[in-house]
């Protein structure tokens, strides 16, 4: 069961490094795409719906680690244009996304949602 779950990790972050050599690299003030990408990516089994039905404590730090590093509307505006493409490419589930905060106990002012218009986040 380890091994199975070793292998579906190992899968996710070389997709994920496949992925973020084609994203936007550039700087968002204190938060790089990518940065904001990796403090997702423990959240990617919650997130896509193949792992547990609750995201796990690193998932959690993760998240809450970019929430607040994301201070500012213009920077959590830049996240989620980040987020948003990288959101669909990975298949995340948009309940899932949304049950995020609630279950990790933090206010996530930057969605991961494939369907969020960036434009209206504050």
């Amino acid at each position: 069961m380890m091994v199975k779950k070793f292998i579906s990790f190992s899968m996710v972050v070389m997709v994920l490094g496949m992925l973020v050599t084609t994203l936007d690299a550039r700087q968002i003030d204190d938060v790089s795409c990518t940065s904001a990408l990796f403090s997702l990516l423990p959240c990617m089994p919650f997130l896509q719906g193949v792992g547990p039905a609750t995201p796990t404590s690193y998932c959690c730090a993760g998240a809450n680690d970019l929430n607040q590093k994301a201070n500012t509307t213009q920077i959590r505006r830049d996240v989620c244009n980040c987020l948003k493409p990288a959101a669909s490419r990975f298949g995340v589930n948009p309940d899932r996304s949304k049950q995020l905060p609630h279950l990790c106990n933090i206010t996530l002012s930057v969605p991961f949602d494939p369907s969020v218009d960036c434009n209206t986040v504050q």
